[in-house]
């Protein structure tokens, strides 16, 4: 069979997008509600650095417009999971019921086919937000703004969201393997919860594990770093982006196996 190039994905996930947002948009009511729900949960988190802050003026060395920085940061690096790779949340399902198997018999890449079929459209207004905390901290800050700056900025968001795409996915695939994966899902979902934090503010023992065992501190502590404080740039922060390329391969190999175990079995 001939392999199929990058072309030729993304002119079928413009299909797919284009087919998915249609049925999204015919639930309009749904989609608004849906998408303020989803900015005022943000919100609450910006108010809640606000009323932190007024009592302490710094923490552990962290000034309130640099964890603003960090929230904004990790929000950005979270929206593509929230988007592209929501579909991970039916995978459950989807096995146990046996309806997994329609997606075996398809001449394409089957994780592409997978997580294609849904967009979370609600994720942009997070992405929104993200993005205007992070514009509005940056001024508040002082940092410099040069197109090399921009440059390193999209970098390492990208990289750090590879971190939560492989979180996910990983966890996702563990319905392969066991009955209540969805715990499994949920716990590695709620992992992002603490990334909008410095990783230093944490217990040594908490540090080793949100670093190396469950890396969230690369999905927005590492990798800011290189933004917040360019003079003091630890070497985690520029092995960020390998580390995030790995993960995700690595978390990819683990959905394939399991994928290809259930269409192997009939499970």
């Amino acid at each position: 069979m001939k392999r199929k190039g990058l072309r030729f994905y993304l002119h079928i996930y413009r299909k797919i997008l284009a087919q998915d947002i249609k049925s999204k948009m015919s639930y309009r009511a749904d989609f608004i509600i849906s998408t303020l729900g989803m900015i005022f949960t943000n919100i609450s988190g910006f108010v809640g650095f606000w009323i932190l802050f007024r009592n302490f003026p710094s923490i552990n060395g962290w000034t309130y417009h640099e964890m603003l920085f960090l929230y904004g940061f990790s929000l950005v690096s979270i929206t593509p999971v929230q988007c592209l790779f929501d579909n991970n949340w039916s995978l459950r399902q989807q096995v146990y019921s046996g309806d997994f198997i329609k997606y075996c018999f398809r001449p394409i890449n089957l994780f592409f086919y997978y997580q294609s079929e849904v967009f979370d459209i609600k994720g942009l207004g997070q992405l929104a937000f993200g993005i205007g905390t992070i514009a509005y901290s940056w001024s508040r800050i002082g940092l410099a703004f040069t197109p090399l700056v921009l440059l390193k900025l999209i970098v390492f968001l990208i990289t750090a969201s590879l971190i939560m795409i492989a979180l996910q996915n990983a966890a996702a695939a563990t319905c392969f393997w066991i009955q209540n994966s969805f715990y499994v899902l949920d716990l590695a979902f709620r992992f992002k919860d603490y990334a909008k934090y410095p990783v230093t503010i944490f217990s040594t023992v908490f540090r080793f594990i949100f670093t190396f065992i469950v890396p969230i501190a690369f999905i927005a502590y590492y990798p800011s770093l290189v933004i917040l404080r360019p003079d003091e740039i630890p070497l985690l922060s520029w092995l960020s982006p390998f580390i995030g390329i790995a993960f995700f391969f690595v978390s990819y190999k683990i959905w394939m196996r399991g994928a290809t175990r259930y269409s192997g079995t009939g499970s």
